[in-house]
């Protein structure tokens, strides 16, 4: 089983698949889209922790940027009706530490806002999930930060921003690139139509 690659990234197809060339052999990975958008550029090196999935009609390798948030992955493929497809989404959308606090505060909107989620299964994963999670260990969480209340806006400058016109993940990525913990959800709004203007 593989457990990590380190290599030269050769391709990205946004906003999740990519291929990484370790010693001539290219390894196809599926990531969350917040890892996609931290990678290098191409052809420069990169280094992922894979959770590699082995069904009868395929041999899927998935990428993470942390041991933590891969376990997390792991964890979230343990509860009935989550996949693959849908941990990664979870992943997508939110942080560890987010998803952790989420969690903890039984916040069923916050969750059903992941592609594929609906509310049973929202319900579910707070029930499966609130003894396996804790936000001080998650992606360096402080429980001292809001991080629940942070989530809620860029949430809502995320869904604005897609009734707009954006896909998921490009306003995913643009509220990460400008949002800061004290801005209100029209501050980060703003700063993202602006960065797409200057673009």
């Amino acid at each position: 089983m593989i457990g990590r690659l380190k290599g030269q990234l050769v391709y990205t197809e946004p906003p999740s698949h990519l291929i990484v060339d370790v010693n001539g052999v290219g390894y196809e990975v599926e990531v969350p889209t917040s890892v996609f958008f931290e990678l290098p550029e191409l052809n420069h090196q990169v280094t992922l922790v894979i959770h590699h999935l082995v069904r009868e009609d395929a041999s899927i390798l998935y990428g993470f940027r942390s041991f933590a948030q891969r376990e997390l992955f792991r964890t979230l493929l343990k509860v009935n009706g989550i996949g693959a497809k849908s941990a990664l989404a979870i992943l997508s959308t939110m942080s560890s530490a987010e998803f952790a606090q989420v969690i903890q505060e039984q916040n069923v909107t916050a969750i059903v806002k992941v592609p594929g989620i609906g509310k049973k299964t929202a319900q579910r994963l707070i029930i499966e999930m609130k003894d396996k999670v804790d936000v001080t260990t998650m992606d360096g969480g402080d429980p001292n930060q809001p991080q629940a209340s942070r989530f809620g806006i860029r949430a809502e400058a995320e869904s604005a921003l897609q009734a707009l016109g954006f896909k998921p993940a490009e306003a995913t990525q643009m509220v990460k690139q400008v949002a800061k913990d004290e801005m209100s959800a029209e501050e980060i709004i703003r700063l993202c139509l602006q960065l797409k203007g200057a673009g």
